[in-house]
Formats: C-alpha cells, structure tokens, sequence
C-alpha cells in the first residue's frame, strides 16, 4: 500500500457560483473559504493550492444579526499620521459592498503567500450580473 502524493499538475479547477442574496456573512463567507482552500475535495493536501474558483453574486444584499449593521466597525489605516479611518458595516455595505465578504473571506485564508494566490481566485459582485457566465456553466453551491 503506498501513499499518494499529489502535485500542481494533478489539480483540476473548477468555477463555482456562491448567491450570497439573504444569507449570514460568516456563513458564506466559511462555505467560500472552503472553496477556495480546497478542503471540499477527496484530494486536498494543505501545502498545495487546490481550490476552485469561486463568484459571488447579490454581495450587497449579505445579512448581519443583531445591532452588528450599526455596531460592527471596519477599520483601515493610511500609514501616516491621523490615517485612521472607521466606518460603520451599514455604511461599508451602502458604499463598497464586496469589500466586506473581500475582508471576512481573506481573514478565513491562511497568512502566506499561498493565501494570496487564493484570494486572487475569489471574483464579488454586488448584484446577480457577472462576466463568468462562460465558466460557471450554471453550477450553484447549495447552502
């Protein structure tokens, strides 16, 4: 009995279509890390990049629970002195609605270079329309 060893020439990838319209953040945002890194596949080795490429479609109608539209703070930092900006998730969701399912997926993501080239495979939208049509094929994760 021997072990197999995979390598970057036995991944296969594939396009899978997430509509995060009415569901949790953490929820979708947990079920498209797992895409990405890969773990939703028989063959998943942690030191390779195996994951599928993953669009998200309706970013914009992501639900939060409780008080978090109003308490939940994003926060970023220029680099210079009194850079620091806040914003509310109400307010990050009505001006840049991708970047919060950008920012809860990428934080599931391993911190290395191999959590870079994850994130590169991840396309957010913020209604039903993208340009991947061609590649999704009509494949939906249920969830």
């Amino acid at each position: 009995m021997s072990t197999n060893v995979f390598s970057a020439r036995d991944i296969k990838r594939n396009w899978q279509l997430v509509d995060a319209k009415n569901k949790t953040l953490g929820r979708v945002s947990t079920e498209i890390a797992t895409i990405l890194m890969g773990k939703n596949k028989s063959s998943f080795v942690p030191y390779l990049d195996q994951g599928d490429f993953v669009v998200v479609t309706n970013a914009a109608e992501v639900k939060v629970t409780g008080k978090k539209p109003a308490q939940k703070i994003y926060t970023r930092h220029s680099g210079f002195p009194g850079g620091l900006k806040q914003e509310t998730f109400a307010h990050l969701q009505e001006r840049r609605p991708t970047e919060i399912i950008r920012h809860a997926v990428k934080g599931m993501l391993p911190k290395t270079k191999l959590g870079d080239k994850m994130i590169k495979k991840l396309y957010i939208y913020p209604g039903s329309e993208h340009p991947h049509k061609a590649q999704v094929k009509g494949e939906k994760v249920s969830g």
